[in-house]
């Protein structure tokens, strides 16, 4: 029997935002209009240890908040997400660190909450800042980083701080041509040690193909098919095609 190394119950994920407010002076009272829209409407499966799962889906379909909330970055409405004790990393611009800290600092910050001691992230310091390519810009703050430099540095402490899972948010496309290239190469040579499980949300469906063993494909919110990789991005591109067809003859129709 396979061991589960994580586990997605039934999760919904609900976005609140308060679009408008007026005041009603003659009874003093302010009237709010909240929106509401729900990211993830009740998603379920599991991912065996070891596996190396993709993740697509057109934009705004759920990818995003799918890996966040697995992450813990988001709490969900309903449902239950259980990671078995595993340590857990996420690999997405513009999440985990304090932007008014230096590179260096955000090591140990993000290496602390990832569950390592201090004394192992100092042992594992000049390599995470060698791979990064960010030379002195490792002592000044994250904020002054462009985003490719940001992802330079995500990636290099989640590759070198080696936790059990690793969820990735399409940072793998981003920074210059040589670093993208050392980052793809680092990636497989981390997902071939079978005790990781990664979980891999990508645009690039070449490089699904290449990195995944299983798809799932997550459309509107809801789980559309969970399967093989080439089977899945088979029946994703055809769907997106006949998508695509349709949303430009629409347009056609209303010019």
């Amino acid at each position: 029997m396979e061991e589960i190394a994580i586990e997605v119950k039934d999760v919904h994920v609900i976005y609140r935002s308060m679009k408008s407010f007026s005041v009603r002076k003659s009874l003093g009272q302010i009237r709010q209009r909240r929106d509401c829209y729900e990211a993830l409407k009740g998603v379920s499966f599991t991912v065996p240890k070891g596996k190396i799962i993709g993740i697509i889906g057109k934009n705004g379909s759920g990818k995003s908040t799918l890996l966040k909330t697995i992450a813990g970055v988001f709490s969900p409405d309903e449902g239950e997400i259980n990671t078995f004790g595993n340590r857990l990393s996420l690999l997405a611009i513009g999440v985990g660190f304090q932007s008014n800290l230096s590179g260096f600092e955000n090591i140990f910050l993000s290496g602390l909450l990832l569950g390592f001691s201090e004394k192992e992230i100092r042992r594992r310091l000049p390599e995470i800042i060698e791979f990064s390519e960010l030379g002195d810009f490792i002592y000044k703050p994250v904020s002054s980083y462009s985003s490719g430099m940001y992802s330079k540095l995500a990636f290099s402490i989640t590759a070198i701080l080696d936790t059990e899972i690793i969820l990735i948010d399409e940072v793998l496309s981003v920074g210059d041509i040589n670093f993208r290239e050392k980052s793809y190469a680092k990636m497989k040579e981390i997902i071939s040690d079978h005790d990781k499980t990664v979980m891999i949300v990508s645009h690039s469906n070449a490089s699904i193909l290449e990195l995944c063993d299983d798809v799932l494909w997550i459309h509107d919110g809801l789980v559309k098919e969970y399967g093989p990789a080439a089977q899945v991005v088979e029946n994703y591109e055809g769907f997106m095609q006949r998508y695509r067809r349709r949303h430009a003859n629409d347009a056609k129709k209303g010019q």
